[in-house]
């Protein structure tokens, strides 16, 4: 029985202290993140086997106090951010492979294209920046020819195509059911709608 209370206190601690460290997933988890996370993991496991919960407790929060460290100094000194997490790399520029690039990061065209194929994207040619991010994502930037049409975009174009071209007065429908109660008659009977 004292097994079963063990466990669930270590559930409980590990939930709070994974709380603490933040919530992203496995994708978005920089180097450092992903090493304490699989750490406190294989802490908590430990004491199940062994005798001492508090113990576990107590380094699994070292851990977790550890990886708080490491981000705000990440925050406070660039150079300890590029050290720790690293800098996003260029994979892609101006439709181009940055061969150079993803040799030094170990990235494969195979791995690029499904990076790209998951975004729709299907023609390297179309991609005038793509980064590969600290977190394992990839960023992206289309060429101008490749990029979806936005609503602001869209507006402008139409408002370019309406002064080019005569207005032509709107067609007043003359069957407005609203007609009569905006100009004060008394609506129509039931029978006249038909």
């Amino acid at each position: 029985m004292n097994f079963a209370w063990q466990s669930v206190i270590l559930v409980l601690a590990g939930v709070l202290l994974l709380r603490v460290a933040g919530r992203k997933s496995i994708s978005q988890m920089t180097l450092a993140q992903t090493v304490v996370m699989i750490s406190i993991g294989s802490i908590i496991i430990q004491p199940i086997i062994e005798t001492s919960v508090w113990k576990t407790i107590v380094a699994a929060g070292i851990f977790v106090g550890s990886l708080i460290l490491m981000e705000y100094l990440q925050v406070r000194y660039n150079f300890i951010e590029k050290f720790i997490t690293g800098k996003s790399k260029i994979v892609i520029e101006n439709g181009k492979l940055k061969t150079a690039n993803m040799r030094k990061l170990r990235f494969t065209a195979d791995q690029l294209e499904m990076r790209l194929r998951t975004n729709g994207i299907t023609k390297i040619s179309d991609v005038k920046m793509a980064t590969l991010e600290p977190n394992g994502q990839l960023g992206y930037e289309l060429m101008d020819n490749a990029k979806p049409l936005t609503v602001g975009e869209f507006k402008r174009l139409m408002g370019e195509i309406i002064l080019q071209s005569p207005v032509q007065p709107a067609h007043q429908a003359t069957d407005d059911i609203f007609q009569e109660l905006k100009k004060g008659h008394s609506p129509p009977n039931f029978k006249d709608l038909h």
